[in-house]
């Protein structure tokens, strides 16, 4: 089992910044990959980035190339999403999410966290 908690969503303008927190807990070891996927109502949760637990390759979904950056912290068990340039487009639920397989494909996501919300305004 892992543990994802996640911190650091919130209300900002649009062109402002905000840096999401995920932390992990449990058997870690086995982690593949660490994902951020977010969500607006009546929509499906989409990937928006991730990075290898072992060797921090990162994967961006195009929609967020140049302005967002995924990060860990082996030593503390944390994954970041260090969002700039937002845009009200950007405004969603927010979820962190592991998985032992080298896959972005939602579904083969085991683990999940309770999600943080972020409010971009215009």
């Amino acid at each position: 089992q892992v543990q994802l908690v996640e911190s650091g969503g919130g209300l900002v303008q649009a062109g402002g910044s905000l840096r999401l927190s995920c932390a992990a807990s449990g058997r870690t070891f086995s982690t593949y990959l660490m994902g951020w996927f977010r969500q607006t109502p009546g929509k499906e949760r989409e990937f928006v980035a991730a990075v290898r637990w072992s060797i921090s390759n990162t994967y961006y979904t195009d929609s967020v190339k140049g302005r967002f950056t995924v990060s860990r912290d082996s030593a503390k068990n944390t994954v970041y999403l260090q969002m700039n340039s937002l845009k009200p487009e950007d405004t969603a639920v927010y979820y962190c999410a592991a998985t032992n397989r080298p896959s972005l494909a939602r579904n083969d996501y085991v683990y999940w966290g309770q999600g943080t919300q972020v409010t971009v305004s215009s």
